[in-house]
Formats: structure tokens, sequence, C-alpha cells
């Protein structure tokens, strides 16, 4: 008999059955999507952002609705940028449209600067090619030209339509002024919901809450935090069981414990118990210590690179708050851990938190990084007090 596959999955796109328990945040995000009400979503990165919103693409394809999504982080340059949004609107907004190639690359033609079409000799599908050298002008002009098509389209035919942008704080980076240009476009788009997810807090606070910024209060926040224990501990429990394994109660609550419900460490951990727990057997803590030696190994090169990119009194920091999460611009935390003055402190959290490797929470210090306390306490602390 074979034996099952590891039902857990971290790094890919969670679908379908390995899709865990979002489903206030999936109803909120259709019912914005249906309303033409834009939304802002901000979470660390690993949160499940984009799972999150390929079940909302899914779900909402099938209600008819035409969903085009692009990610900043795969288009660095406006040009690439234009390619990446033409292909998704061919794809998702046009192509449902037009069951004809034809007419569905009709509306790309129209354009300022008119793209090379290519078609894919394995499977093929378009891709979409603009020449670099051509004027700002030129190249705005088409992106915006793109930004209108997918409302066009959709009220041609009687349809919805919502965008998603995801990453959308890198659009900073892409070109400063193009905020300014796409607000101008999606303020007259009033049935089309626009929908930006992005993982660094700090920037997407500034696009959506500074009253300077073209994007000031047009959205509305959504929040993805962890995911509550007890439906999590029920998707565990149940994944377990139905791969043929089982896993304690209170095994569950102290794995749920260390991860804080974030979605990809929960799923990492319970991969490695699943493949620490015999067939038939019951996941207990002996597994459970050998899941997360196995977990700490398999992260230890990012957690190094974590560990070196930070400066001295940020890695003192770090040590400290993986022994004691807490407030260390106190005297008695800082005589306690051997801190600088709070003024360094201050530098050297306002430092982590921007790298999202620190986070308050109930009104203390902690880090947020899955995981990387652990690996704080188990490599770097355990090596200073061998030392000593």
């Amino acid at each position: 008999m074979k034996e099952p596959r590891n039902p857990f999955r971290f790094g890919p796109i969670a679908l379908d059955e390995a899709f865990a328990n979002r489903e206030v945040e999936l109803k909120e995000l259709k019912n914005d999507a249906i309303n033409g009400q834009d939304a802002w979503i901000v979470a660390p990165r690993r949160y499940g952002k984009s799972s999150l919103v390929w079940r909302a693409m899914q779900e909402l394809a099938s209600e008819r609705m035409l969903v085009a999504h692009v990610n900043l982080m795969t288009a660095p340059t406006k040009t690439k940028l234009a390619e990446k949004l033409a292909r998704s609107i061919y794809e998702d907004v046009a192509s449902p449209l037009e069951r004809a190639r034809e007419k569905a690359l009709a509306p790309f033609r129209g354009l300022r600067v008119t793209p090379t079409v290519t078609v894919s000799p394995d499977d093929a599908s378009l891709s979409f090619g603009f020449t670099s050298g051509r004027e700002a002008a030129d190249v705005d002009a088409t992106l915006e030209r793109l930004f209108e098509l997918p409302a066009e389209l959709a009220a041609e035919r009687g349809r919805r339509a919502v965008l998603i942008i995801d990453e959308f704080q890198e659009i900073l980076d892409i070109d400063p002024q193009l905020p300014k240009l796409m607000r101008t476009v999606f303020e007259q788009q009033p049935d089309t919901a626009h929908l930006y997810l992005g993982s660094k807090r700090h920037l997407m606070e500034r696009i959506f809450n500074d009253a300077n910024e073209p994007f000031w209060r047009s959205a509305r926040q959504l929040e993805l935090g962890p995911i509550e224990s007890k439906p999590f501990s029920a998707f565990i429990r149940k994944r377990f069981r139905d791969a043929g394994k089982d896993v304690a109660p209170e095994v569950t609550a102290e794995l749920l414990d260390r991860s804080g419900g974030h979605p990809y460490a929960t799923q990492e951990f319970c991969y490695f118990l699943w493949e620490a727990t015999s067939p038939g057997e019951v996941a207990g803590f002996p597994e459970f210590e050998r899941a997360l030696t196995a977990l700490l190994r398999s992260e230890n090169t990012h957690f190094t690179l974590l560990w070196d990119e930070a400066s001295s009194v940020q890695r003192v920091l770090l040590q400290a708050l993986a022994a004691e999460p807490g407030r260390p611009f106190t005297k008695e935390y800082r005589a306690r851990h051997g801190l600088p003055p709070a003024t360094n402190v201050q530098k050297a959290l306002t430092a982590l938190r921007k790298r999202d490797l620190v986070q308050p929470r109930n009104g203390e210090q902690r880090i947020v990084e899955p995981f990387f306390d652990a690996w704080i306490r188990s490599v770097v602390t355990a090596e200073d007090e061998a030392s000593n």
C-alpha cells in the first residue's frame, strides 16, 4: 500500500484543501470586489496574502466576474509593468469576453506603444512585449490606457471587473509619479474594484494614510493577522487524520503557540512534524522536538543571512527579545540584557521593524519572523554560553 503524501505545504500558494481558515477575510475581500469597493491589504510576507487572493480570484471568476492580476515584484520597470498588465488583461478580461483571438487582441492595437505579441509553441499562450527606449510620455500613455481597459471591457459586456495589484508598495520604486496617474484613472471607475496588496507596512501606510499622497483615504484597509488557534487546530488535526496519522491536542496547542498562528510557519512546522511521525501513530512531544530541530536546520541559511545583515546593536536587541519579549526602552529591561542607551535601542528597533523582524504586540516588542527567536536561542546564544 502506498504511503500517503505529506498533506502540508509551505512556499507555494495554498490552494483547494491546503487553504487554511481565512473564511472571514475571504468573504470581506469578495464582497469588496463585488461591490466595487477599493481596499488595501497589508500583512508581513508569507502571511498568506497571495493564497487568499488566488482563492478569491477562483471564486469571483466562478461568479462571472473578470479578475485581472499583476504582481509588481515581477515588474521592476514601467515597460515590464505594461507587459504584465497587458497579458493579464488579455487572458483574464478580454479573452473571456471574446472567444476569437483577433477580437480579444483588438483593444491592444490602439495603444500609444503597440506591443509585440508572441505565441508560445508549448501551450499557445500569448506574451506581450513593449520595446524599450520609447519616450516616457508614450509609455505613460500606454499604461494609462491599459489601466482603463478592464473597466471599459467589462462595462461593454455588462460584467463587473476587479484589478488586483500585488506588492503594491513597489510602485514607488518603479516610478514615484505612477500613483498619481493610476489614481486619476481609477477614481473614474466606480464600478470596478481595485485591491492593493502589500508586505511593507511603512510604505503601504505612507501610500494610503499620508494626506500628501494621491491614494490618501482612497481605499479601506484589510489587515491579515494570525489565524485563530481553534480553527487552525481543527485544520491541522484533520489534515493529519486524512493522511493516516494523528497529532495530540497538546502538541497542536504548543505548535500554534510557537508559530503564533502564522500561516506559513504553521504549515512548515506541520510538514516536519508529519515527517517525524510514523504511519498510524500520534505525534507527541518527542516528534515535536525532532520536527523543530529539522525546521531550524532547514531555515539555517535564511536565519544566518538575517543575522549577518543586522548591526551589532540590532543583534544585541534581537538576543534580548529572543530571551524575553518586552519593553526594551525601560531601564530595568536594558539592564537585564546589557542593552545600550534608549536612543540606540530606538534606532535598532526602527530598523528591525522596517525589516519586519520585530513588531509590537500587546504592549511588548516581539520577534515576529517565525522561529527566528528559537534559532537565536539554539544557535547564537548557545554558542555565546559555550564560549564563556
